[in-house]
């Protein structure tokens, strides 16, 4: 038998999904996967029925259809005044994580340098070993997660090609600051570095936090490779539909990779995007309002049973700490009981750090989450009270 690739000897496949495999198979409830388990808005769904029953069955333009295109242009300029010309620098994936991999295969050079900042999400790393470079990781330190001016510049040098940037992040919640990001658009400017924003959850966002697109700051549009798209909005993960925005050069590169990757994202939920991004701005203040009450709801969950909690600033995500329990530091361990024991499926908190141990008293939880999910999540986790409260 032949071995596999050298390349996929240090990594093994996502841990977030097979906490949902494992949610399957033990008739857990999914809180570990950032799927919502309830309705995408209903013109959507018209619409991609619409789409299917026209005849928009086949392949698309590789970029993605243009009235897609055009709408993913508009919305960007009237939210963050930012423009990309839809002709030239906007492609539609299969996804951010295809974008991810795109970018980073369009970019990096075997041997460079790509700064992670931790914890991260699981697709990071893979993309980077396709390209053969090297990540260099800076961590945002508990219990509030901010990034620390010091430790991000001691990552920059000569060798670093491109920064990862997840903001609202996943997995603690974070909304990067101006000042943060200012500071980050300064060393890419001074070291020459482009970076590669994962914009996934850019309508997510809770309290007075507000996200700004890297791009948007000075001289950095030129150096910014903007990605997101429809998944989390608009609850429709498994449509795979993302898109990435860049200069017209680096566009050129990652239109090269897409159309000999995946060729086109598929067709009628492009259409179904379409609709999407036209909805009306009173759709994303609900739905701001509604992602605050499960926020608040499940806060108030964990935190009865002794889980030590940051609320999030944006995305559906929760990392707790769990050292008040009695699992001695073992996330894996404490997500196996609660998936096995409880019914619960969460991820491990050790999954999104480079060095493992810095994770072990954290799990994190989506609360992308119908109200009796989380009616459900309360009354399991009552079992705690028998077997492991210190």
């Amino acid at each position: 038998m032949y071995p596999s690739a050298k390349r996929l000897h240090d990594f093994r496949t996502s841990l977030i999904r097979e906490m949902t495999r494992l949610a399957i198979k033990h008739k857990a409830i999914n809180m570990a996967q950032g799927l919502p388990d309830f309705l995408p808005p209903p013109e959507l769904t018209r619409a991609a029925c619409q789409a299917i029953e026209e005849g928009h069955n086949q392949y698309t333009n590789t970029w993605g259809i243009p009235e897609l295109r055009q709408a993913i242009s508009s919305n960007l300029q009237n939210l963050y005044d930012l423009y990309y010309d839809p002709e030239e620098q906007i492609t539609v994936t299969c996804g951010v994580s295809e974008g991810i991999v795109l970018a980073m295969l369009s970019l990096v050079n075997p041997g460079d340098e790509v700064i992670v900042i931790e914890p991260f999400h699981d697709n990071y790393l893979p993309a980077i070993n396709f390209a053969q470079a090297k990540p260099v990781f800076v961590r945002l330190e508990p219990p509030f997660f901010q990034l620390d001016p010091e430790s991000l510049r001691a990552a920059f040098s000569h060798k670093t090609k491109a920064i990862i940037i997840n903001t609202p992040h996943n997995p603690t919640g974070r909304v990067f600051t101006r000042e943060e990001l200012n500071y980050i658009a300064s060393l890419c400017r001074e070291f020459n570095v482009v970076a590669i924003t994962d914009e996934i959850y850019d309508r997510i966002t809770f309290d007075e936090h507000q996200h700004i697109p890297l791009a948007t700051l000075d001289g950095m549009f030129e150096q910014t490779i903007t990605i997101s798209g429809m998944s989390k909005t608009f609850s429709v993960t498994g449509w795979r539909l993302g898109y990435v925005c860049a200069p017209s050069n680096l566009s050129a590169a990652i239109r090269t990779l897409h159309d000999f990757t995946t060729i086109c994202a598929p067709a009628p939920f492009q259409y179904a995007a379409v609709a999407a991004l036209g909805l009306p701005e009173s759709f994303f203040k609900t739905q701001k309002e509604a992602y605050t009450i499960r926020r608040d709801r499940i806060l108030k969950i964990l935190e009865k049973y002794q889980f030590i909690i940051q609320p999030p600033q944006g995305a559906y995500y929760l990392i707790t700490d769990f050292s008040q329990l009695d699992f001695h530091g073992d996330d894996e361990k404490f997500a196996k009981y609660l998936v096995e024991e409880v019914g619960i499926a969460v991820v491990p908190g050790s999954s999104f750090y480079s060095t493992p141990e810095v994770g072990r008293n954290t799990v994190r939880w989506s609360f992308a989450k119908k109200m009796e999910t989380f009616d459900a999540v309360e009354q399991r986790l009552q079992t705690l009270k028998k077997y492991s409260l210190k």
